[in-house]
């Protein structure tokens, strides 16, 4: 792994994860080039950041599940090819019910640049430690629509106050929203702001930390 990257789980304890793009359920309908194992992985000062979030969200009862943190640029670029190649229908339903495929780009729900390849972004929502029921948020994870956008119309009250809520916690703890996606969060000072790493979500450095135990 890069340095000054580390998996997420290893330094945010209890926290949850799918990292979509290591498995079938995401918009492309496979796993996702660059992404080897089901983990996810930021920056030192990404996971810093959000073990502030983590504290704060539970303070209100709440954890958190994350869905992506560093994407490497071979995903993003799998992205954008995915993006020209002919609709085969299998994921539209799910992911993009109104747009075509090929709108992705200019609708600003896929970048051929992402904040996600710096290290510094991540995807996530909120849980409920009581239950572990996802805490409704008036739309799934990659859901390119308007209806993700923040205080979309369409979505009941407290889907709204929940995303305003979570909103809160990340705005408060160095990050900024962005406005096409309620789960998107960048942090605020980024210490890659201009480098975008290619390097693949691999357990390789795990091996290599076994062998040094």
């Amino acid at each position: 792994m890069e340095k000054g990257f580390v998996f997420l789980d290893e330094v945010l304890p209890g926290i949850r994860w799918d990292a979509k793009y290591a498995t079938w359920d995401n918009f492309t309908g496979k796993p996702v080039d660059g992404y080897e194992v089901n983990r996810i992985v930021g920056t030192y000062e990404l996971a810093a950041a959000l073990r502030v979030v983590q504290e704060k969200a539970a303070d209100l009862g709440y954890g958190l599940l994350l869905w992506d943190g560093y994407r490497p640029q071979r995903a993003v670029n799998r992205f954008v090819q995915w993006s020209e190649e002919p609709e085969d229908g299998r994921t539209k339903a799910k992911h993009y019910p109104n747009i075509d495929r090929a709108d992705m780009i200019r609708k600003g729900y896929v970048a051929t640049q992402s904040s996600h390849s710096r290290g510094g972004a991540v995807d996530l929502t909120l849980y409920r430690l009581d239950t572990g029921d996802l805490v409704p948020m008036g739309g799934d994870f990659d859901l390119m629509d308007v209806i993700s956008h923040h205080d979309a119309d369409g979505i009941t009250k407290e889907e709204t106050e929940n995303r305003r809520l979570l909103r809160r916690i990340m705005e408060s703890s160095g990050f900024q929203p962005y406005d096409c996606e309620w789960w998107h969060y960048t942090l605020k000072n980024e210490p890659y702001p201009d480098t975008y790493f290619d390097f693949p979500v691999s357990s390789d450095h795990v091996e290599v930390l076994s062998k040094i135990l």
